[in-house]
């Protein structure tokens, strides 16, 4: 019996249009006149990276890491690596030497792409673990990837593959000891990314300005998997930047972004209501939305954004209400459970908590992934007894099975005994005048075990008092959940994605209690 073909790369690649000439993508940043390309360009390009990557002898199931900087060039590697029927593992471009040591150490892959100026270390680094190919990648279509390519069919059949076969690693952030890595199968990415199509209600004709990193689920799986299964034209940007990404929304329909880039093109007057008039669709997600931006946005722009929720483990869980008949879309909120996902909220116990209260958010579908890369004990720990993967982020549900995150649960601050909910009390701060966003986190206390501490960021010619700020906080919450010391700071540490970095925090300040 012929075994079925589940390959992700053959499904989107069945998906692209008849008119192979149209342009798939048009690369949209940079000096000079625009470049275009076709579905015929991604079609055979990504033939002669699987044909290489096959000529190379590789093991079953062969791990390809890639650190490179965003080009259309890297997202062609990503397809050939899925339609030669590796394993894809993308890496965050900010990391370092130790960072990206642990990763090859850890995933062992049997190719590394990077770019030209990392390739001396990065290849000691690889070489030194055992991979026996290191190809370079530059941003101007420029390495050693793209000349031994070259020379290469454009003809390709896919691998066979099924939809419990590995496609991704993707290594979490690792806010807590040493990253994991999140196993993604073709089923998982296909799964979520048909989902999304009519959930989103994509159509003929959509456009997508695509202005995220593709090191991650969002740019790589959510952006990239939408747009090619509606075989949609992408205006394709390396680089985020405002005032470009603004000058092009009339020509697009579709926009997906983290709360930084939307509150960054607030910055900029060109934003109004006549150049997002074709626009149909704001998506944010990866960080949580303050809600400030969110009412900004709507006043500004007529448009309401959609927030979602997701992680690296399970792609997509859930999203505010796409169609106005399914119901608003409500500022600070993730919206429902999307089709085929189980989102249930339990407590530290293990038991269902009541409607609209807080506990910890587990899920399970045909999105959530296999396990963590060769850390079984880890994998069987974060999974319930009858399946269902504890997400650690804390949140809840109301009674009709519309969700809230309030935060992860290694964010929770106990202090005195009692739990600190850190979004409750950014919530309080965030309001206050000339506040223009806070993070608030638990540090080691001789009293109280964790005493509580908030950094405030203030608008820019604001001043912000630290003591005023306890003050005004004292008549609204409960004194346990009052900051025992505030800090007003420029900015807040962010990862590449722009979620607060907590760990960071906790890690400078937690000293401030110890006599």
């Amino acid at each position: 019996m012929k075994p079925t073909q589940e390959n992700l790369f053959a499904a989107l690649r069945s998906a692209f249009p008849t008119q192979l000439d149209a342009t798939a993508i048009e690369a949209a940043d940079g000096e000079g006149a625009p470049r275009y390309y076709t579905w015929r360009d991604l079609d055979r390009a990504s033939a002669k990276i699987a044909n290489l990557l096959a000529s190379l002898d590789l093991p079953q199931g062969a791990r390809v890491a890639a650190q490179t900087e965003k080009s259309v060039e890297a997202l062609m590697l990503y397809l050939g690596v899925l339609r030669a029927g590796y394993v894809y593992l993308p890496l965050n471009t900010a990391y370092q030497s130790s960072e990206i040591e642990y990763f090859i150490g850890n995933a062992e892959p049997s190719v590394v792409v990077c770019t030209g100026r990392n390739h001396p270390w990065v290849s000691k680094i690889a070489f030194k673990a055992g991979t026996q190919n290191v190809f370079t990648l530059n941003e101007d279509r420029t390495g050693s990837l793209l000349d031994r390519a070259a020379q290469h069919s454009d003809e390709h059949t896919p691998a066979v593959k099924q939809a419990d076969d590995l496609a991704s690693i993707i290594y979490t952030s690792g806010t807590t000891g040493r990253s994991k890595g999140a196993m993604l199968s073709h089923g998982n990415l296909l799964s979520n990314a048909q989902v999304l199509k009519t959930y989103w209600g994509w159509r003929k004709g959509d456009v997508l300005i695509h202005a995220l990193p593709i090191f991650h689920v969002h740019g790589l799986f959510v952006a990239l998997h939408g747009a090619l299964l509606n075989a949609s034209k992408m205006l394709w940007f390396n680089k985020f930047d405002p005032k470009a990404v603004i000058a092009r929304l009339p020509e697009a329909t579709v926009f997906m972004g983290v709360p930084t880039l939307y509150v960054r093109m607030l910055a900029e007057p060109a934003l109004n209501r006549d150049v997002v008039k074709s626009v149909r669709l704001f998506i944010s997600g990866s960080a949580p939305l303050l809600k400030e931006t969110f009412d900004e946005w709507r006043q500004r722009t007529g448009h309401t954004i959609l927030e979602r929720y997701g992680m690296s483990e399970t792609i997509m869980l859930t999203s505010n209400p796409y169609r106005a008949e399914d119901g608003p879309r409500i500022g600070g909120t993730v919206g429902y459970a999307l089709p085929g996902v189980g989102v249930r909220v339990h407590s530290d116990e293990g038991r269902p908590v009541p409607a609209g209260e807080i506990g910890g958010i587990q899920v399970r579908g045909p999105n959530v992934f296999k396990g963590y890369w060769r850390m079984p004990e880890k994998t069987a720990e974060e999974f319930t007894a009858d399946g269902w993967f504890k997400t650690g982020d804390v949140g809840k549900m109301e009674a009709d099975g519309r969700v809230t995150i309030v935060g992860r649960s290694k964010d929770l601050i106990i202090s005195g005994g009692y739990n600190v909910y850190p979004a409750e009390i950014e919530g309080f701060i965030n309001e206050m005048p000339g506040v223009a966003e806070s993070a608030v986190v638990g540090v080691p206390h001789p009293d109280f075990g964790e005493g509580v501490i908030a950094v405030v960021v203030p608008k820019p010619t604001h001043t912000l008092q630290a003591d005023a700020i306890i003050t005004a906080l004292k008549g609204k919450i409960a004194n346990f959940k009052v900051p025992k010391k505030v800090f007003v700071l420029p900015d807040l540490p962010r990862n590449a994605m722009g979620k607060v970095q907590k760990n960071v925090l906790r890690e400078q300040h937690k000293g401030l209690f110890q006599h």
